[in-house]
C-alpha cells in the first residue's frame, strides 16, 4: 500500500470510538532498510490561544485492524 492510498484517512480507535487525526496531519515511522511504514506518530495538541505540542502517540503499523474508503481503524490494545 502506498502513502498515497492512504493519505487522508480519518484515523478511529476501535476501543475508544474516538478520532485520532487524519493521515498526513501526523508523522511516518518508516523503516529504511525496506521502506515500509512502521508507526504511525500523532502529535496531540493544546489549546490555550496559541497551538501548542505536547507528547505524541505513537501508533504501530500491526496495531491497525481495518483499512477503509474514508478512514482507518486502529485497536489500541494491540501494539499501541
Amino acid at each position: 500500500m502506498r502513502y498515497k492510498e492512504i493519505s487522508g484517512k480519518e484515523i478511529v480507535n476501535v476501543q475508544e470510538g474516538s478520532r485520532l487525526g487524519i493521515l498526513g496531519q501526523t508523522d511516518l515511522e518508516i523503516n529504511e532498510t525496506t521502506g515500509q511504514i512502521e508507526a504511525f506518530i500523532i502529535p496531540n495538541y493544546k489549546w490555550f490561544g496559541l497551538k501548542k505540542e505536547a507528547e505524541e502517540t505513537k501508533i504501530r503499523w500491526s496495531a491497525i485492524k481495518k483499512v477503509g474508503e474514508d478512514m482507518i481503524i486502529i485497536d489500541t490494545e494491540k501494539n499501541f
